[in-house]
């Protein structure tokens, strides 16, 4: 047999596995700890899903390495068990599921049925006992078991055969464990713990019976009847009364932890030998919950190709089998199918189709006498890169379909390759392609169409009219995916494998740019692209009329699109000595605490060791341990918080920490980022990221700035006004999701405060504390300003302590007050959850939806949100600000294109938006700006903007 403590990660010391085993798991003792052990995640549907991607991963795992003959899962059966019959209070203390735990059962369930495993469960008994019974029987006919669980019950089971398995520690444990651990026999658990109690199950014992007076008990008579026989040998006189008093609670003790060998089970172990994973159906569930990398995983593991591996054609002359059985023409790029399901029901195939290659000047003018006669074509260009403001353009694919007379065609424009490669000249492209794309009766279609407009803008093409862009088409219809890019949608929507850029560029060191590849590879990959675009797309805005988003693509995020790429064309400019002279001063501050943090641990230490920070904190200055990872204590910025009221050396790595991020996050990573011509920072905004429809930002991501400490605050002051005799104007909504909540909610007290004008934080702390406005001090309006914001999202009161210091007496009274106070609040968020479960979504003021699935019936729901009802509420608030954010940039950008106003819009954080303009219209524009974001959408509270100007962004603030 493996002695325990042979592996210690996933990838070291697998122990000899012998040619059978079976191994059985423990699904709910599994489960607790992988919902402990991973941060939150949430499915695009909005469920809440880290203990099913904690266990699916797990399985994963466990049937790669351990190869298992069996794989059985057990569980508790529902309702009351025998046990409670014999003692009513057994388990009496457990505390309830976690309301983020209990929706993700039923998706074990589906997972288990996908993995093809058996989940076996016996009325009125527990897990513990299946998984005794099951490895009894095994045992029994020769077979090694595995148990996989953290319950100490189970060590009553320890054979040579029978050993128990940590998943999270990678360890085994048996015989020569037990004793080393308790001192006792296998033999001898059901006694040692009939005299020590277990306080998890609240199962008795023995008062003042701990683990080693049990031990010595068992090793000097052995059994519990020996012990409580030789009670007056025991050592000490409380000792020997209390071993007499509470024989009957110790004999009652032992039967409760005994578990049951001789269940019954409705199992044929010879069924479930050698189990049969559906591999389609769990890379579906995967797909459906947002596990991306579990979906290739699971066919590495289980033995299938995965489907991005799809075989590709390397010859333009050479085509795949069709996707469908019936006529080939029916299987045409250019005729979009009836069909409008996204879910693929076949193996993906590569598309049936053809190209062109046009790389000489009279194939390029025979192309421009065709070009003119459509109304939609889509242009997907190759750069030398992803930066479209600084690559070149390698080649320019088209593709339309069948229209006006014109037959269905996929063209590739090469203007740059590998030498001795036959191109076309890159002005005599532009100047073909310019006067059709900037035709207003032409439309221009694409994936991420923005990235196109940026990189033809730099050539001197602004393209008039934008059709639909599939990637934004596609993240309406399902916002919550975790990807919209062209390889997902083409699978989603049409069954279709695509030439990864992988099997182009290759990867790592011997990565290539898309010009060093030969031109009639890149031909093929860029058509395909393009002919993906053009067939999916009528497919995408049926969806998006049949679910009632068109208007909402059409009037908001299509006209968005042109305004996001102005501002990012346009960028900010950046003051990049005054960042390096911050940068500086950060290295001295960092440097003083450095030898402040020495000094309080007594000894200088890497502070960016864990192991060493973590002997520093436990060992030497003796700190409680607040939490445990697999590898020991641990010393996240959880527990640094934690620890800080208890010395003042957590603090000190805490703001060391928060310092260092900062210097390399922004100030010195910064500069880097600004352009080479244009002396700006171009910042890219995602409109397909957050579920919520808010926009965000990346390269660099402005919109994490730190605002709230008055270091990250004040790299601010390094983004300024293009000239000096230019300024920057900032306008920022106020209360904007209050607002929000007020109209939905109709609650007439939130309502009367934001048409009054009054300070809605003071307001609500005078009406639950029942004092007068001019009795309400700081302290009761920072409690107020917590409140108003966490109950929008369902902050629960231990939450709401935690974060204000409060008692949780103090936080459950605060919060019940305003519910009573605002029950307009309360009924508005009631509605928001039943429609979530009556329809699967929730909605924005514009009608954006967001799947959301695990919303509570109204009888079970309680102020303590789980994941789901808090998403659900979330998107309404938060969706339907971004709605108006963004509603307020178009109306914005098209005032000053028809004023003709010198001023621009630069950037758009979260509420607010950045612009700049000469100084002496700087006022004027303000003006402007305040004047369209609060007519952006009419709601039935007024809506106020806060303008500042200065010629940084820090001094307009």
């Amino acid at each position: 047999m493996n002695s325990p403590g042979t592996e210690s990660t996933k990838d070291t010391a697998v122990p000899t596995i012998p040619r059978e085993r079976a191994w059985l798991i423990d699904v709910f003792g599994v489960m607790f700890q992988v919902f402990h052990a991973i941060p939150p995640m949430t499915s695009p549907a909005g469920q809440p899903t880290n203990a099913v991607f904690g266990f699916c991963r797990d399985l994963l795992w466990l049937i790669e390495k351990q190869k298992p003959t069996w794989l059985i899962c057990a569980m508790d059966s529902p309702g009351p068990g025998i046990r409670e019959s014999w003692y009513p209070e057994y388990k009496a203390n457990r505390t309830e599921m976690p309301e983020d735990l209990r929706p993700q059962i039923p998706l074990l369930k589906e997972v288990f049925e996908a993995f093809g495993l058996p989940i076996i469960q016996q009325d009125g008994w527990e897990a513990d006992d299946v998984l005794a019974s099951l490895a009894a029987q095994f045992a029994r006919h020769g077979t090694d078991v595995a148990i996989v669980t953290n319950d100490k019950d189970a060590r009553q089971l320890l054979t040579p055969q029978i050993q128990i398995y940590n998943l999270r520690k990678m360890t085994w444990f048996n015989e020569a464990s037990l004793l080393e651990e308790w001192g006792i026999r296998p033999d001898q658990v059901v006694d040692f713990q009939g005299l020590v109690g277990d306080a998890v199950d609240n199962v008795p014992g023995v008062p003042l019976v701990g683990p080693k007076k049990a031990a010595a008990l068992l090793q000097q008579f052995e059994t519990l009847e020996g012990v409580l026989a030789h009670a007056d040998q025991a050592p000490g006189a409380k000792l020997k009364e209390n071993l007499k008093n509470f024989a009957e609670q110790a004999r009652l003790s032992q039967k409760l932890v005994r578990l049951n060998t001789e269940l019954q089970l409705d199992f044929d172990p010879e069924a479930g030998r050698h189990f049969r994973p559906d591999v389609e159906k769990l890379q579906a569930l995967f797909r459906r919950l947002g596990f991306r990398k579990l979906v290739d995983e699971a066919a590495r593991v289980l033995g299938q190709v995965p489907s991005s591996a799809a075989s590709t054609t390397q010859n333009s002359a050479t085509t795949t089998p069709s996707l469908n059985d019936g006529n080939p023409a029916e299987n045409s790029l250019f005729s979009a199918p009836e069909n409008n399901t996204v879910v693929p029901s076949k193996p993906l195939q590569r598309l049936e189709r053809t190209w062109e290659m046009v790389n000489t000047p009279e194939g390029l003018a025979a192309l421009s006498r065709q070009l003119p006669l459509l109304t939609q074509i889509c242009i997907d260009l190759e750069t030398t890169g992803l930066d479209p403001l600084r690559d070149e353009i390698v080649g320019w694919a088209i593709a339309w379909a069948a229209q006006h007379g014109q037959p269905g065609r996929a063209v590739y424009l090469p203007v740059l390759g590998p030498p001795g490669s036959v191109l076309l000249d890159g002005t005599a492209v532009v100047q073909t392609l310019k006067p059709i794309l900037e035709n207003p009766q032409c439309q221009l279609i694409n994936q991420n169409v923005k990235f196109d407009l940026l990189a033809m803008r730099k050539v001197g093409i602004r393209p008039a009219t934008i059709g639909l862009d599939t990637m934004v088409g596609d993240y309406l219809l399902d916002a919550g995916a975790r990807s919209h890019n062209l390889e997902v949608l083409g699978q989603k929507y049409l069954s279709a494998a695509t030439i990864p850029i992988s099997d182009l560029l290759g990867s790592g060191k011997n990565q290539k740019t898309m010009n060093q590849i030969e031109i009639e590879r890149v031909a093929e990959y860029a058509t395909e692209d393009a002919e993906l675009v053009v067939r999916m797309a009528p497919i995408i805005e049926s969806q998006l009329q049949e679910a009632g988003l068109w208007k909402l693509y059409d009037e908001v995020e299509k006209p968005l699109i042109p305004v996001l790429a102005d501002m990012e064309f346009k960028g900010i400019k950046v003051d990049v000595p005054e960042l390096e002279r911050q940068s500086q001063e950060l290295s001295i501050t960092l440097a003083r605490l450095m030898s402040e943090i020495h000094e309080l641990a007594g000894r200088e230490f890497n502070i960016d060791s864990p192991m060493q920070l973590r002997k520093i904190l436990f060992e030497e200055l003796k700190l409680p341990v607040q939490k445990k990872t697999k590898t020991g204590p641990s010393t996240d910025q959880e527990v640094l918080e934690l620890l800080a009221p208890l010395h003042p050396l957590p603090a000190k790595i805490t703001e060391h920490r928060h310092l260092t991020k900062l210097k390399g996050t922004y100030l010195d990573a910064l500069p880097l980022l600004v352009h080479p011509q244009s002396g700006r920072i171009h910042t890219s905004f995602n409109q397909v990221v957050a579920a919520t429809g808010r926009l965000s930002s990346s390269d660099p991501n402005l919109q994490n700035i730190p605002i709230r400490t008055p270091e990250g605050s004040r790299i601010r002051r390094a983004f300024v006004s293009c000239d000096p005799e230019w300024r920057l104007v900032c306008a920022d909504y106020s209360q904007i999701e209050l607002r929000m909540l007020a109209h939905f909610s109709q609650d007439p007290a939130l309502v009367s405060a934001f048409e009054h004008g009054e300070d809605i934080h003071r307001l609500v702390a005078a009406q639950v504390h029942q004092v007068a406005l001019e009795d309400v001090t700081s302290d009761m309006r920072r409690i107020a300003k917590a409140v108003n914001f966490g109950v929008m999202y369902g902050q629960s009161p231990y939450g709401l302590s935690a974060a204000l210091g409060i008692s949780r007496e103090a936080a459950t009274t605060f919060i019940d007050e305003y519910f009573t106070r605002y029950a307009g609040v309360t009924t508005f968020m009631e509605n928001v959850l039943d429609e979530c479960l009556a329809t699967g979504y929730a909605r924005t003021i514009l009608g954006r939806r967001r799947p959301i699935e695990g919303v509570r019936g109204p009888r079970e729901r309680n102020r303590n949100r789980n994941m789901a009802e808090r998403t659900g509420i979330n998107t309404v608030i938060q969706g339907s600000a971004a709605d108006l954010i963004k509603m307020a940039m178009i109306r914005v950008h098209h005032r000053l294109e028809r004023e003709n106003h010198p001023g621009q819009l630069l950037l758009q954080i979260h509420d607010e938006l950045v612009l700049e303009a000469p100084a002496h219209l700087a006022e004027e524009l303000g003006a402007l700006v305040s004047e369209e974001m609060t007519k952006a959408l009419p709601l039935d509270v007024p809506l106020e903007v806060d303008v500042a100007i200065g010629t940084n962004w820090l001094d307009a603030q």
